[in-house]
């Protein structure tokens, strides 16, 4: 009598042919990427040295330096990131909306919402920020509408897939009863997105916090500002200084969000 064996595989040939032609593209390119960044040796064995130099002349850190301008431009990057971030809304809302398929049903202006979500997310802080200090000249103005225009795809995107994600009963039960299309979004949408809005909006103010520090280097306000002065004029013992405030506000923003999080969700 014959017996048939069955051996069991995890992936079928065609799988590890797929599997390995990934592999085999991924090597490639990375190769590729290193024959094409032009890195010199001399340099890349004396960057510990230089490193270590450039501590050197960090230290001491000059703390007399932050009551004469870390702090005011510190204040100066945390306004910008509310005040963005608070901007956002104006504009990530009505989008989210037009983008959740389960309240706007045409198909145009989902395309139209998606446009201005991925345009968004696809242009970097810093680039939005020359685009404004051209526009608007040096300063906060720039910075706060630079955080704007990047994080409205942010809280567009993920605020639209939250309302898609609701429970339709309720939202069906206030359809039977007549109401009208504002109380429906007031009282069936709204009670159910509230902790996922109150969750990305605080996680994209947290991200403005850290992509504020660094809108000064193109003249767009905050500390950065500071900070770009500092190297400039090779004053490392102020540059610590800027760089230590930074990292005390950013973790303190962490800390504050998660706690605020706890809370509210």
């Amino acid at each position: 009598m014959n017996t048939i064996d069955h051996h069991w595989q995890r992936f079928t040939l065609k799988q590890k042919l797929s599997r390995y032609a990934v592999y085999l593209v991924l090597v490639m390119a990375f190769v590729q990427s290193i024959q094409s960044v032009e890195v010199i040796p001399e340099f890349l064995l004396d960057a510990p040295e230089q490193m270590g130099d450039m501590f050197s002349r960090m230290w001491p850190i000059d703390f007399a330096y932050y009551p004469v301008a870390v702090h005011d431009a510190m204040v100066e990057t945390l306004n910008i990131a509310t005040l963005g971030t608070l901007i956002t809304l104006i504009f990530a809302i009505p989008l989210a909306l037009m983008n959740a398929s389960n309240i706007v049903n045409s198909v145009w202006c989902h395309w139209i919402s998606r446009f201005f979500l991925v345009s968004s997310r696809s242009v970097n802080s810093l680039v939005w920020a020359l685009l404004f200090v051209s526009i608007f000249g040096p300063g906060i103005i720039a910075g706060v509408l630079a955080i704007a225009f990047r994080s409205i795809g942010f809280v567009g995107k993920l605020l639209g897939e939250a309302i898609e994600e609701v429970n339709m009963g309720s939202i069906e039960a206030l359809k039977a009863t007549g109401a009208s299309w504002m109380s429906i979004l007031i009282k069936g949408y709204w009670p159910q997105v509230l902790p996922a809005f109150f969750s990305i909006v605080l996680f994209r103010w947290d991200i403005n916090v850290r992509e504020s520090a660094v809108l000064g280097l193109v003249g767009a306000g905050g500390i950065g500002v500071v900070l770009d002065d500092s190297m400039n004029l090779f004053q490392w013992d102020r540059v610590a200084m800027s760089l230590l405030a930074i990292f005390i506000i950013v973790i303190l923003a962490e800390i504050v969000v998660v706690n605020i999080r706890k809370r509210l969700i």
